[in-house]
């Protein structure tokens, strides 16, 4: 009998509760209940994945472009080595020697004039001590010209040292290039070395030109002249005997 009372309340508990828990919420208003969608949760999440992909791409595409910018202030670095003052000096130096070339220089106005009375129409009105002092001012023309050729090869033979520590540089400059521009620059002064050499040729075998051609030219004007002395001697006084003593009586 007392098991069956309890029973009897305990069930009368329960349904106390159930009707308390339900008052309560029938209370509490529809808006303020909180209610849980996974599936518009989950797209939630779906739409804040793709939006942090697409800030992650931006991310990279700028990150891309500044190393493209990067590249291209390389490619437009100037090369920091330079060798065109002393290439500048190379050149100066052979034009100047060639500038001491005395008389006959490279100059063909003054070629022309000087040529004709020198070498071709020297014998015309002159005597024949005005015809030595001529000789003899070729023959000094002619050796001065070989002095020169010997300086001007000396000078393209001194200018091979400095020649071969520009060619060093730039090569080496050349292949530490960090861009273009520094490459082309570095070809450019290559370009400016071996222009000053073939320079220096130039004008060494220029040089030697011309000494060789007044050499040429002495030869045939001595030649000349010996047959203009010889033309005055047969043309002089006739040779007539006369009785020489060699001895006293």
């Amino acid at each position: 009998m007392k098991a069956l009372s309890r029973s009897v309340c305990l069930r009368c508990a329960l349904a106390a509760g159930a009707l308390s828990i339900g008052i309560t919420l029938a209370a509490v208003p529809a808006s303020a209940q909180i209610v849980f969608d996974p599936s518009n949760y989950a797209q939630n999440v779906l739409t804040a994945a793709r939006a942090l992909q697409q800030i992650n791409n931006q991310i990279t595409s700028l990150a891309n472009q500044a190393q493209m910018l990067i590249n291209q202030a390389k490619q437009l670095a100037n090369l920091p080595t330079s060798v065109l003052s002393q290439i500048e000096g190379n050149f100066a130096e052979m034009k100047r020697l060639m500038g001491e070339a005395e008389r006959l220089a490279y100059n063909v106005s003054n070629i022309e004039s000087q040529f004709s009375s020198t070498f071709q129409n020297f014998a015309v009105g002159k005597s024949d001590a005005q015809l030595i002092a001529s000789a003899r001012d070729r023959w000094q023309q002619s050796l001065s010209a070989y002095e020169h050729s010997l300086k001007a090869g000396a000078t393209a033979v001194q200018n091979l040292d400095s020649t071969r520590s520009q060619t060093s540089t730039l090569v080496s400059s050349s292949q530490a290039a960090v861009g273009v521009l520094q490459a082309t620059q570095a070809g450019n002064q290559l370009l400016g070395v071996q222009t000053s050499q073939l320079a220096d040729l130039t004008s060494m075998l220029a040089a030697q030109g011309r000494a060789n051609a007044l050499e040429k030219s002495r030869q045939a004007a001595a030649q000349e002249q010996a047959r203009e002395q010889f033309s005055r001697f047969l043309a002089g006084s006739s040779y007539s005997p006369t009785t020489v003593r060699m001895f006293h009586d």
